[in-house]
């Protein structure tokens, strides 16, 4: 019986050309959904380095804040990313009605959702000094973190438009609306921050209201595409007040929970990390929140393929071909697999000169360059997880996510990382270290299951 990975005996061009459909595939559904998460990245670099000349202080004040919001904001995409797989199944069989049942729910589940993270965040904002930072981070932070909280309900309700268009095959959409945002993001930034053409100077929290101003245009972009075009306008007709009901909210909660609790955990690592980091001190974090920068635009090349690959995989889960999902499931490793080493190398050999884009505090390099060789050493274990997790996810396999990413990150990566930075006193490399070891294991975890999958289909057709 053939493992997941396992392939006849060919040649490395022969195997490159049978996977060539799924490649192709892939990318075209991909490369949008790229460059959409580039962009969101872009702007957090913007705001890193745009803060960054206010010094170090307000750096660390945006990356603590950050990774705060941060938990909260990925687990409403989460269970946002659940409409997905339910949209491509019912796109894959002809069902328009059920997709337009499913994306009216999700329009009105996300709303509550956004208003309950919002006040949920509201009442944090309030306990940020009592969170071991320094006095002058706590205080930068609050504003920022504020006009965050607030840009999270239109998030939300864009995210419902997005998932769904996702779901039917369309990909560009959602990145024209993300990318032009961002351009006002990062000019709102220029003018808030340091309060030009005579607008006020904010500082940090003016890096906080541009996220919102933009947050709120990809909002109102959205309803614009639709009702400007025929093929999303048509599942307009399908909306009634009929189409509410509690099967359809429990059929979004039952794959988006899961998914949801998953990211979070994962995020969770990481934003727990940062908040040790600044435990470690101030010059620690503001190198910690410029290696995650970076780490993270190359991990959303990885998003957009495993993004891609949900597509794919739901609309041949939605089709009953499974010979076909395991096609596309082998071409997406490969581009992981082979994504991840690129990345790697340019992480490591570059390590010294991408501190520069951020801050010219040679103790601040000096912290970074050290940070990027952990970073480099996990990106194959993380591009894999990340592609293996988007594959359960195209099958609705989602049950299992919560365990292993908790497993993984509380269980693993989170003690692991105290134990190394604090107790065997390695500091700031030490809470790298623990991410080398939870992504690992969650990659051997999202494989097996994957392999138990196919194993299965492979019984069947016997």
């Amino acid at each position: 019986m053939r493992t997941f990975f396992n392939t006849p005996t060919m040649s490395a061009f022969t195997r490159i050309l049978r996977y060539m459909p799924q490649y192709k595939a892939n990318i075209t559904l991909a490369y949008p959904v790229i460059l959409a998460q580039i962009g969101q990245v872009i702007v957090q670099l913007a705001d890193s380095a745009m803060v960054g000349h206010l010094g170090s202080t307000a750096l660390a004040a945006v990356s603590f804040a950050g990774a705060l919001f941060t938990i909260f904001l990925f687990w409403g995409t989460g269970l946002a990313l659940g409409l997905t797989p339910l949209i491509g199944e019912a796109y894959a069989c002809r069902r328009p009605k059920i997709a337009a049942e499913l994306f009216q729910n999700a329009l009105t589940l996300y709303f509550f959702i956004g208003v309950l993270l919002f006040g949920i965040l509201y009442g944090l904002s309030f306990l940020l000094p009592y969170m071991g930072q320094e006095p002058e981070v706590a205080a930068l932070a609050r504003p920022y973190f504020l006009y965050l909280a607030w840009s999270i309900i239109p998030y939300m309700i864009f995210l419902a438009f997005k998932q769904f268009l996702e779901g039917i095959g369309n990909t560009r959409t959602g990145m024209i609306i993300v990318l032009s945002a961002n351009l006002l993001n990062i000019f709102f930034n220029y003018l808030l921050i340091y309060g030009k053409f005579g607008f006020p100077e904010m500082g940090t929290a003016g890096a906080g209201a541009a996220t919102l101003i933009s947050r709120i245009c990809m909002l109102f972009f959205m309803p614009i595409y639709f009702i400007s075009n025929l093929s999303a306008r048509r599942y307009f007709r399908f909306f009634s007040r009929a189409a509410h009901s509690l099967a359809r909210f429990r059929q979004l909660f039952a794959i988006g929970f899961p998914i949801s609790i998953q990211v979070v955990l994962e995020v969770l690592a990481f934003a727990l990390s940062s908040i040790m980091m600044g435990w470690i001190g101030s010059n620690q974090q503001a190198a910690h929140q410029v290696v995650i920068s970076i780490a993270t635009f190359a991990y959303m090349i990885q998003v957009g393929i495993a993004s891609a690959t949900t597509i794919l995989i739901s609309h041949a889960f939605g089709s009953a071909n499974p010979r076909k999902i395991r096609r596309i499931s082998v071409a997406s490793c490969h581009m992981a697999l082979a994504v991840s080493l690129i990345t790697m190398i340019a992480l490591i050999l570059l390590r010294k000169q991408l501190p520069l884009m951020f801050t010219n505090d040679p103790i601040v390099i000096s912290i970074a360059a050290q940070l990027f060789i952990f970073a480099g050493l996990y990106q194959i274990s993380d591009g894999l997880q990340t592609i293996l997790v988007g594959i359960l996810r195209g099958i609705q396999d989602v049950s299992v996510l919560m365990r292993y990413a908790f497993i993984s990150y509380i269980v693993i990566n989170l003690p692991v990382g105290y134990l190394c930075a604090f107790v065997l006193g390695m500091g700031a490399p030490g809470l790298w270290l623990g991410f080398i070891f939870g992504l690992s294991i969650a990659a051997w975890l999202y494989y097996r299951r994957t392999r138990r999958f196919f194993d299965s289909q492979t019984l069947h057709s016997k």
